[in-house]
This record gives structure tokens, C-alpha cells and sequence, in this order.
């Protein structure tokens, strides 16, 4: 007697893939308030560090980012690691893409690939320019920029590519879209507006520091999307001066500077800034997105001190 064949546990049916939801996007929907985190794949073929770190906050993110190539650094593709990661058993990873990397046929065969391995959620951003990775000679795409690769995720979700031509099934996505936070960076403003109107998700924003800047952003944004704070523990003297002389957006207030420079134990310090950060940030934005410089050690405990946790 021939022996019944068994389905692996979360395995992609034959077929068009209809089978995988974003249960991020009706968390977005609701009042609760939405945790995502940060995880990086490998720098080779070995993924189990990485899956432990996913680990660490699965079991009380609401999703979980995938970097491409951050910080224009190789890495396992985004794509690869966000299925490995719903093999382990994390239902709603966040696909990070850059346009610095494939151009628009790239882009759309990766799009397509994502939606047939069930991987429901996207963030787009252009990317970091390779001049400041570890491949500093490659040439950047940028074929498309972030604005015209969301009109062309949306074309894709109507049923056409970008020149036009009808798909064999349709994808569906949750998108998400980043910006700094800076109230005076007008043109970043506007394109984040012009973000919005291909039917955002939701928005994570740069590293915040400073609430009373932050408070100004949401003034100047118009619009119900939700949007996810992003959060920094600072590890370090080192590390704040860097982030505050050299990240785009990021912008370390005179106070925090004074507290970390004084600690005798900065670890404890930056997560405590990071816990009062998250405090203060809870009644005036949806969310709040964790991005440790490393591994998620310190995020439960982090959590739990800004009583997000129990």
C-alpha cells in the first residue's frame, strides 16, 4: 500500500501561494500598540545566530524586519533569510528592499518570489549607497527610486507588471515605507507624502532621540498611517557621537549626550534613555520599532522597564 504523503509544516503549496496573510496588517488596523524589531541575515550560509536573535523577540513582536544589505554590507539576501525565518516559525517578517541593488526586472521577480513563499510584508527604502559598504566600487542601481517602486508594487497588486502585461495570479502585500523624523527636513517631508499616496501601511521611522522634534514631525504629517518610532539603545560614548555626527535624521539631544558621557555603566544608561524614550513615545504614535546595533539582548528587558511588557 502506497504511503500517504505528508506536507512539512509551513511549507508552500503548489500553486498560487493565497494561503499566507499579514496578521501585521490587521494589528495595524487595531488600537493596540505595535512592536516590531530588527534582525539581519548572515554574512554566509550559516543562519542559526541569526535565527536565535529573531528568537529573542518572537514572542512578543507583532513583526519582524529583514535588512537587505544594510548599511550596503554583504549579506544573506532579504528574501532567502524572511523564508528561513517562517520556516522557524515567525508567521509575519517584514522584507526589507532597496532599490540600490537590482533594477526594475529584479525588483519585481524578488516581489513575486516573496509573495509565492508567503512572505506578506514589505518595506521599501532606497538604500544606502555602496560607497559606504564593503563593496565600496560596485556600481548602485537606483533603477527605480522608493516612490516609483511602490507604484510599481501597486501595479503588481492590480494584476499588471510595470510595463503593463498581465500577471499569472496576483500578490498581495502590507507596505511600509521609512523617513526621518526631522520637522525641518522639508524635502524629506514631501517625499514622504508623495509616499503615502500609493497606499502605505504603515511608516518606521529613523532612530528618535529627541520627542520635541519628533512631536513637530507629526504636526507636519498629514495622514492616518500608522507610524512606528524607531528605537536606538545606545551601547556607548563612541556610538552616540557617531550616530548624532554621522546618521542622516538622527539628531541626540544635549541631556542624553551628559547622561551617557557621566554613567559608569553606559549599557544600563542607554537602555534606561531607551525605556523613557518609548514611555513618552506611547500616547503620540502607534508604535515603536527596536534596532539594536547587534543582537536583540537587551529588548525584553528594555520592553519591561517602559512597562510595554509585563
Amino acid at each position: 500500500m502506497a504511503q500517504k504523503a505528508t506536507i512539512q509544516k509551513n511549507a508552500v503549496p503548489s500553486g498560487t501561494n493565497t494561503a499566507f496573510k499579514s496578521t501585521f496588517k490587521e494589528k495595524l488596523k487595531s488600537p493596540q500598540f505595535i512592536v516590531t524589531g530588527e534582525v539581519s541575515p548572515p554574512k554566509g550560509i550559516d543562519f542559526s545566530s541569526a535565527i536565535e536573535n529573531m528568537k529573542m523577540i518572537q514572542g512578543f513582536a507583532d513583526a519582524i524586519n529583514v535588512t537587505d544589505n544594510q548599511c550596503a554590507t554583504l549579506h544573506m539576501s532579504s528574501l532567502a533569510f524572511a523564508r528561513l525565518m517562517i520556516e522557524n516559525g515567525c508567521s509575519d517578517p517584514i522584507m526589507q528592499m532597496t532599490c540600490r541593488d537590482r533594477n526594475r526586472i529584479a525588483l519585481q521577480a524578488d516581489l513575486l518570489g516573496a509573495a509565492a513563499f508567503g512572505i506578506p510584508n514589505l518595506l521599501i527604502m532606497s538604500g544606502d549607497h555602496p560607497k559606504c559598504g564593503d563593496h565600496p566600487t560596485a556600481k548602485p542601481v537606483y533603477d527605480l527610486d522608493s516612490i516609483q517602486l511602490l507604484k510599481t508594487i501597486r501595479h503588481l497588486k492590480e494584476g499588471r507588471d510595470f510595463s503593463g502585461s498581465d500577471l499569472s495570479g496576483v500578490p498581495d502585500f502590507c507596505v511600509g515605507v521609512v523617513s526621518n523624523a526631522d520637522p525641518d527636513e522639508r524635502l524629506q517631508i514631501m517625499k514622504l507624502e508623495k509616499k503615502l499616496s500609493f497606499d502605505v501601511d504603515f511608516i518606521q521611522t529613523q532612530a528618535i532621540f529627541d520627542i520635541e522634534k519628533f512631536k513637530a514631525f507629526l504636526e507636519k504629517i498629514d495622514t492616518d498611517v500608522p507610524i512606528i518610532a524607531g528605537i536606538i539603545p545606545i551601547r556607548s560614548v563612541h556610538m552616540m557621537r557617531y550616530m548624532d555626527d554621522h546618521i542622516p535624521g538622527i539628531t541626540i539631544p544635549k541631556e542624553i549626550h551628559e547622561r551617557i558621557q557621566a554613567s559608569d555603566d553606559t549599557v544600563a544608561e542607554g537602555m534606561a534613555i531607551a525605556a523613557e524614550l518609548i514611555k513618552e513615545l506611547k500616547p503620540i504614535c502607534r508604535g515603536i520599532h527596536m534596532m539594536p546595533v547587534g543582537a536583540h539582548t537587551y529588548t525584553e528587558k528594555i520592553l519591561k522597564k517602559a512597562h510595554i511588557l509585563e
